[in-house]
């Protein structure tokens, strides 16, 4: 049995920079971390002795004979790509739901690989694991994704990522004090919208727009850069990035019709009446998780505005996807 921890991740900056439609031309960059909620996948050869050869458990239970049957595509793509031959059994839990823009399903893409090479006695990087997923969901998939959650969730941490024109990235992890650090992650509140989307629709608007909006898209990479500044600026300068994810969060509804619609944009307002500095919907847009800004004295008036929405604590996770049980030989 091998499981696979991978965490799920929320970016600050630069989203839609790190499509290749956009940085194989102009570059991009984002700053995003990663967070201490995760996507486990369990994984162990199944005994020939059942009618099956591959058996699948998430929000379904796919009992199946040959790779081509498997419903889940990320499970077949993963499969057909490894040359996964010997029976398997692969079940997925995961802490926050799919669908809500935490990168949830490069998370599952980076844990399935993690397990199955794990299972077989490979050991694989962070830099591999992200260029495989990378590969599966852009080129196998044909996903209209881009490429920051599966570096993001395959490393870990607080990074900025820079996307060059030649197709490569580099990875910086944000060093700062630990009071730093902290007094960022004490502002920032996440919550469920209760709305889930397909994010491949959502983006598939916006990548089709590009086009139209390069102004706004050179606007958002730069403001990886002025948040770093803002983050290594004293302390009384923190508030200003919140007012930055603010209009990011403007600039990012002008790529696309469907990031935001009339419910979203209330209780986004709401929770600005209230203290909230600024935030975002996470991800493609469309609904999934709100990330907001907001002073610690002002956050439980916050949570009474938005009483009916879920709200998660979050911390900043710095290991990434990671094998957290190995027993490949199946004995406990």
């Amino acid at each position: 049995m091998i499981i696979s921890r991978t965490p799920f991740r929320i970016s600050f900056f630069g989203g839609g920079t790190d499509y290749p439609a956009w940085f194989r031309e102009n570059g991009g960059a984002v700053l995003s971390t990663a967070i201490d909620k995760y996507c486990y996948i369990s994984c162990r050869y199944l005994p020939q002795f059942f009618e099956h050869k591959y058996r699948i458990v998430y929000s379904k239970i796919e009992n199946i004979k040959v790779i081509q049957d498997i419903e889940h595509p990320a499970v077949r793509a993963v499969l057909t790509w490894l040359k996964c031959d010997k029976g398997l059994e692969i079940h997925h839990d995961g802490d926050l739901p799919a669908r809500s823009g935490l990168g949830s399903s490069s998370s599952f893409t980076v844990g399935l690989i993690n397990a199955i090479m794990a299972l077989s006695g490979k050991y694989i990087s962070s830099a591999e694991l992200a260029d495989c997923a990378i590969h599966i969901e852009q080129n196998i998939l044909k996903e209209n994704v881009g490429s920051q959650d599966q570096i993001a969730v395959a490393y870990g941490g607080f990074n900025r990522v820079e996307f060059k024109t030649d197709g490569t990235y580099d990875v910086t992890s944000i060093i700062l004090p630990p009071e730093r650090k902290q007094m960022l992650e004490s502002h920032l509140m996440l919550f469920f919208t209760g709305l889930s989307r397909l994010s491949s629709d959502v983006e598939k608007t916006k990548i089709n727009n590009y086009k139209n909006r390069e102004v706004e898209l050179r606007k958002m990479a730069e403001m990886v850069n002025e948040a770093m500044d803002i983050l290594n600026g004293p302390d009384r300068y923190m508030l200003e990035f919140g007012k930055l994810l603010d209009e990011g969060w403007r600039y990012k509804k002008s790529l696309s019709d469907m990031v935001s619609m009339p419910v979203i944009d209330q209780i986004y307002d709401a929770a600005l009446k209230v203290g909230a500095i600024g935030g975002k919907i996470l991800g493609a847009g469309g609904g999934g998780f709100l990330l907001l800004f907001a002073p610690p004295e002002n956050q439980a008036r916050v949570k009474e505005q938005l009483k009916d929405l879920i709200h998660v604590p979050i911390r900043f996770e710095n290991s990434g996807s990671k094998i957290v049980l190995y027993q490949p030989s199946g004995l406990v």
